[in-house]
């Protein structure tokens, strides 16, 4: 006689429901996040620039991209990592274009599209904090929590490149000099955390932030002209590279779900 089948509890199916489908902060997460935003310059670049799509074409092709892999993440029923970095490189490469028009197409300059892209990223966090009590990338799981998690990443992504272009171009300090200072800057994020000065969803969106101007910079480095600094590399050999480097990463150092707080 066959035992009788038991159904899940509603606790285990709502768990189920809600699992988290972003990856656990960790070493490997930093690096490959550092890979993606330098990424998302390059490639971003290629195509408004040696494509000739110009700003405003590249961002609604891009906006499209992350749009269709955000709504693919969010419908996906578990964690899967290189759907997740694609949404990721999605967000990068739109945040390139779409900071580059907002800074340069609509004539505000690098400081005022950060200072509007930082009140942006700050409301963002806010409605979400309002709505669900909790920015902790942790606590992501659910549609209106990812939801939240990806439009408050969107505005960090964007801030991030314009923040780049304004330390390296309108403060002077070139390339190399915001390599340098961003770099430092996630060097004190990281002891602030490690000593406990700091809460650990505060440290974790102060690096996520700023690792985005940090590979902007470093994009640029890559591929712009040796008469501003660069070294010139061709965008399309650079973003294969760098592309091939992510993957890699992503296989050999496996990524796991991070684990929810209740």
């Amino acid at each position: 006689m066959n035992a009788p089948t038991v159904a899940p509890s509603a606790s285990v199916a709502a768990s189920a429901a809600t699992r988290s489908k972003v990856p656990q902060v960790t070493a490997a997460f930093w690096a490959v996040k550092i890979l993606a935003t330098t990424l998302g310059e390059t490639g971003g670049d290629a195509v408004s620039m040696s494509m000739g799509l110009g700003y405003l074409l590249g961002s609604v092709v891009f906006a499209a991209l992350f749009a269709l892999a955000v709504w693919m993440q969010i419908r996906a029923r578990a964690f899967h990592p290189f759907l997740y970095w694609a949404a990721i490189l999605a967000s990068t490469m739109v945040g390139t274009t779409l900071a580059d028009f907002a800074d340069r197409s609509l004539g505000i300059g690098y400081s005022g599209g950060a200072a509007l892209l930082l009140a942006l990223l700050l409301a963002a966090l806010w409605a979400w904090h309002r709505s669900l009590g909790s920015v902790a990338v942790e606590s992501v799981a659910g549609p209106r929590a990812e939801g939240f998690y990806w439009l408050t990443l969107m505005c960090s992504q964007t801030l991030g490149t314009a923040l780049g272009d304004w330390v390296a171009d309108t403060a002077g300090l070139g390339y190399l000099g915001g390599i340098g200072v961003f770099a430092l800057a996630l060097a004190v994020v990281a002891a602030l955390h490690r000593w406990n000065a700091v809460s650990r969803t505060a440290s974790f969106w102060a690096a996520f932030v700023l690792t985005r101007p940090l590979g902007a910079v470093f994009g640029d480095f890559l591929d712009k002209p040796l008469a501003s600094g660069g070294l010139a590399l061709s965008r399309y050999s650079a973003s294969l590279v760098l592309a091939g480097l992510i993957v890699a990463l992503l296989w050999l150092l496996p990524q796991r779900a991070a684990q929810r707080t209740h």
